[in-house]
């Protein structure tokens, strides 16, 4: 999205005010952004959004003060891997990246320009960090969740649906999240009474091959649709066809049930994406990412429309009610 854009979404008018307070002759710094999205995708909107606001909270203006470079590939990997390369080659004091897709072709551009992650799962097994606590290189950021999530989201669907027998998975088997995330629910299935068959997250036309193979001929099916840039990028996609073969979904992050999507349990992806703004800020303040631990979530929210569970034929039953952070008519 271009800037005039986002400053209008954010209130750029209210903007100038802060920028009157910069220091006379301050240079300007140069921040670069890399999303894996389209321009258009309302979910990169509302992310870019969130950590802009967090920028201009703390007195970065972009035209003002700091320069934002953005690149956005549209879900293409080859292109994610091009403007990758163009970011690093404009020599920026920092990178934001948004998702695992963005963050590895970074670390292979470079190993040397701060590179601040947000809405990433699992970095360490990722081979971004070292550790949480430790990061030791040049990339750090803000973890997307834990695996033990997982076991939430089997609890809440057999809440919902009580006779549920079996679930689709999909997830990114090419991201070290993928098998991870299956694996912590492949865990917990069986004090269920759950079968999982996992299917992957790439094409629309996989996504849609697989879901419609798997609710063939059975009943009491369900689906979980864990965390990757692939989900996001084909969100409406997922949830129409989740209503299509009447599927009770429950998604990883919130923005799905908005959408149409049944129920959702996750971190706050936009918390995240504003607080990745502290680190940008510390480390153009001088900082180094390498003495900037990996930030685990703080929030974690459950969404549920229930004109969705209507449509479905399902009861959402009180004491789920009471414990939603937000309910959709």
């Amino acid at each position: 999205m271009r800037r005039r854009e986002f400053m209008a979404l954010l209130g750029g008018a209210a903007a100038w005010p802060l920028a009157a307070h910069a220091q006379q002759g301050e240079r300007m710094r140069r921040i670069g952004v890399l999303m894996p999205f389209g321009e258009d995708h309302p979910v990169a909107q509302a992310r870019l959004a969130a950590f802009l606001q967090g920028l201009q909270q703390l007195s970065w203006i972009d035209g003002r003060n700091v320069r934002i470079d953005y690149r956005w590939s549209a879900g293409d990997a080859n292109r994610t891997r091009k403007f990758a390369t163009e970011l690093i080659a404009l020599e920026p004091e920092v990178v934001m990246a948004f998702t695992s897709a963005a963050v590895a072709p970074l670390r292979q551009a470079t190993s040397t320009v701060p590179i601040v992650f947000a809405v990433v799962a699992d970095p360490v097994g990722a081979g971004y960090v070292e550790s949480l606590a430790r990061p030791s290189g040049n990339i750090t950021g803000f973890a997307a969740q834990e695996y033990a999530v997982s076991g939430k989201w089997i609890e809440l669907l057999k809440e919902l649906v009580p006779q549920l027998r079996r679930v689709a998975v999909l997830r990114d088997s090419a991201l070290a999240a993928g098998p991870g995330q299956f694996g912590a629910l492949q865990a917990l299935a069986p004090s269920f009474g759950i079968e999982l068959r996992p299917l992957d997250v790439h094409d629309p036309v996989g996504i849609e091959q697989g879901i419609a193979a798997f609710a063939k001929g059975s009943n009491n099916n369900g689906l979980i649709v864990t965390g990757s840039p692939s989900a996001t990028l084909h969100r409406d996609l997922i949830i129409s066809l989740a209503a299509r073969y009447n599927l009770p979904a429950v998604y990883y992050e919130r923005s799905y049930v908005p959408a149409g999507g049944l129920i959702s349990y996750g971190s706050d992806y936009l918390d995240q994406c504003r607080r990745a703004a502290s680190y940008v800020d510390r480390i153009l303040k001088g900082e180094k990412p390498a003495d900037l631990p990996v930030q685990a979530p703080v929030k974690y929210e459950t969404a549920i429309n229930l004109k969705t569970a209507k449509t479905l034929g399902l009861t959402v039953p009180d004491k789920l009610l009471a414990l939603a952070d937000e309910v959709i008519e």
